[in-house]
C-alpha cells in the first residue's frame, strides 16, 4: 500500500512541476505556398505560437532543413499566455519544381522539439532571349555562329540549324548571303518581330560538293538588305564528306584498289625564305585504279597536288609545296591526309618530316 501511495505522490508531483514548464503551441504546423514563378522572388509565411504554460517560454534555436528556406523569430521570452512567431522565408529561385521543407523548433517547453512545414510548386521561368543569345550579329544575337553538321555521305544531303533572335524593339528583315552552290539556306523568319527567335536552316548537298573529308564554308547574316562581310556577320558551316563503301559486291571488294604509302618521309633541310617543293610516291597494289579524292595538310603552309587516279601495279607521285617564308627555323613534323577509294584504308596519314635553318 505505501508503494502506491508512494507512485501516485511522484505522479503528482511530475504534473505540478510540468504544469510550472512552459508549453508551446501553434495555430498551424504546415503551410502551402501554391503555385509560385522562380522568378518572383522570396515567399514568406508566419507561424504563430502561444505559451500555454506556467513559465517564460524560450526559442533557442530554429533550424530550416536547407538552405534555400530561412526562418527568423521571436528572440525574447514569450510570457504564459502571450504570443510569439516564427517567420519562413523560401527562395525559388534556381529550384524548379516540387518543395517540401522542415522547420526544426527547439526551446524550453515541456516538448522541446517541435516542427512546422512549408510545400508549394515552383513554377520555372520562362528563358528570355536575353539570357540565350548573347553574340551580336547586327541588330540580331545568336547562341553561336557555327554549325557542325559531322559526318555527310557522299551523294547525300544533310541539314542542321543555328538560331537567332530579335532582341530589339524593332522588326528586321533577315536574310543569308552565300558562295556555294552546294551549301543551301532557308530563312525561316523573315521578318522578326520584337523578342521573337528565328532560325537559320543549312544544308549540304554533297552530290555537288567538289570535296571529301573536311570542307568549311560561310554564310553573311544581312539585316535588312545591308551585306557587310566581316567576322560579326560570318556564320560558319563545317562537314565531313565520306565515301560510302557499304553496297561494294565481293567483286569489287575483290578487284578494289590497294593503296601502298610509307607512313613517314624526311624531306631534308631548307633555307627560311623560299618555297620547296618535295615528292613521295604513292603506289596501287590492288587491281582496280586507285582515284585520288583529296590530298591535304592541316597546315595550310604546305600544299599537295596528287593525281587523279594511279592504275593498277603502278606508281604515282604526290607533291608537296613547302612555305618556309613564315616558319621560324626549327625542325617541323607535319601531317598530310591521302582521301582514296581504297574501300578498307579510305584514309591514310602520311609524316612528313623536315627541318628549316
Amino acid at each position: 500500500m505505501k508503494k502506491i501511495l508512494s507512485i501516485v505522490c511522484m505522479a503528482l508531483v511530475s504534473v505540478a512541476m510540468m504544469a510550472q514548464e512552459p508549453v508551446i503551441t501553434f495555430e498551424k504546423t504546415e503551410h502551402d505556398f501554391g503555385k509560385i514563378a522562380e522568378d518572383g522572388g522570396r515567399v514568406s509565411t508566419e507561424f504563430v505560437f502561444k505559451n500555454e504554460g506556467m513559465a517564460p517560454l524560450v526559442l533557442s534555436n530554429v533550424r530550416a532543413s536547407c538552405g534555400c528556406t530561412t526562418p527568423t523569430w521571436t528572440k525574447e521570452p514569450v510570457e504564459p499566455g502571450k504570443t510569439g512567431s516564427i517567420t519562413v522565408t523560401y527562395n525559388p529561385n534556381g529550384r524548379p519544381g516540387k518543395f517540401s521543407k522542415t522547420i526544426t523548433i527547439t526551446s524550453n517547453a515541456t516538448e522541446p522539439g517541435k516542427r512546422v512545414f512549408i510545400k508549394g510548386e515552383v513554377i520555372p521561368k520562362q528563358a528570355k532571349p536575353v539570357n540565350k543569345y548573347t553574340i551580336a550579329v547586327g541588330e540580331l544575337n545568336m547562341k553561336m555562329k557555327e554549325l557542325n553538321l559531322g559526318d555527310i555521305k557522299k551523294g547525300e544531303v544533310k541539314s542542321g540549324e543555328l538560331e537567332y533572335a530579335n532582341q530589339k524593339e524593332a522588326e528586321h528583315k533577315v536574310e543569308l548571303a552565300t558562295a556555294d552552290s552546294w551549301l543551301i539556306n532557308q530563312v525561316t523568319l523573315e521578318a522578326p518581330k520584337p523578342h521573337e527567335v528565328g532560325k537559320f536552316v543549312f544544308a549540304i548537298d554533297t552530290k555537288t560538293a567538289p570535296l571529301y573529308g573536311p570542307v568549311e564554308v560561310y554564310a553573311y547574316v544581312v539585316v535588312d538588305g545591308k551585306l557587310v562581310k566581316t567576322d560579326e556577320f560570318k556564320l560558319t558551316i563545317k562537314a565531313n564528306i565520306v565515301e560510302d563503301f557499304s553496297n561494294l559486291t565481293l567483286e569489287q571488294k575483290q578487284n578494289a584498289p590497294i593503296i601502298e604509302v610509307p607512313a613517314e618521309f624526311n624531306a631534308g633541310k631548307f633555307v627560311k625564305g623560299k618555297i620547296y617543293k618535295y615528292t613521295f610516291p604513292v603506289k596501287n597494289a590492288g587491281s582496280n585504279p586507285l582515284e585520288i579524292r583529296r590530298a591535304y595538310c592541316a597546315d595550310t603552309r604546305l600544299d599537295a597536288k596528287a593525281p587523279k587516279a594511279v592504275k593498277s601495279g603502278k606508281k604515282g607521285a604526290i607533291s608537296v609545296l613547302i612555305d618556309t617564308r613564315e616558319l621560324d627555323p626549327a625542325a617541323f613534323t607535319r601531317e598530310m591526309v591521302i582521301i582514296t577509294n581504297d574501300y578498307q584504308n579510305p584514309i591514310k596519314r602520311v609524316k612528313i618530316n623536315f627541318t628549316v635553318e
